[in-house]
């Protein structure tokens, strides 16, 4: 047996290998949908932005339930719904899972901070995600 066993048919380099520039339908955070020209067609976002709109549709896209998207894409919230937690464990298990749902994106490079906010009324919380991507820093209001 070789002492090479683990990386057989892998190539394993130092450099980091370029990505093309990524690309998603440009997304209105506003009315929560797709932009669309005048003839019906999705207006494109590039780089950060079109980043931004991954990263937003991710955490809004529960992780297994729809056959379009990969297993590694979206995020597990059902295994907090009526689960006992005290505020701080959730808020420690939330910021998990959203770090688990962006690392897969080989355009972020590190999650600085998770913020969590809660509603005056209500049950929602706002989350102020900061992080590094390949195309500079990001903040985003989930």
């Amino acid at each position: 047996m070789s002492a090479e066993f683990p990386f057989i048919g892998t190539e394993i380099t130092t450099e980091e290998q370029e990505l093309p520039l990524f690309t998603q339908p440009a997304w209105n955070f506003e009315v929560d949908r797709f932009i669309y020209d005048g003839n019906g067609n999705h207006v494109m976002a590039y780089g950060q932005e079109a980043l931004k709109v991954w990263i937003y549709k991710a955490l809004k896209t529960e992780r297994f339930s729809y056959a379009a998207y990969s297993w590694q894409y979206g995020v597990e919230l059902q295994p907090f719904i009526g689960k006992v937690m005290s505020v701080q464990e959730r808020y420690s298990e939330l910021k998990r899972v959203i770090t688990e749902c962006l690392m897969v994106n080989p355009y972020i490079l590190s999650i600085d901070s998770v913020k969590f906010s809660p509603a005056k009324h209500g049950n929602e919380v706002t989350t102020t995600i900061n992080l590094t991507t390949v195309y500079g820093e990001v903040s985003l209001n989930v």
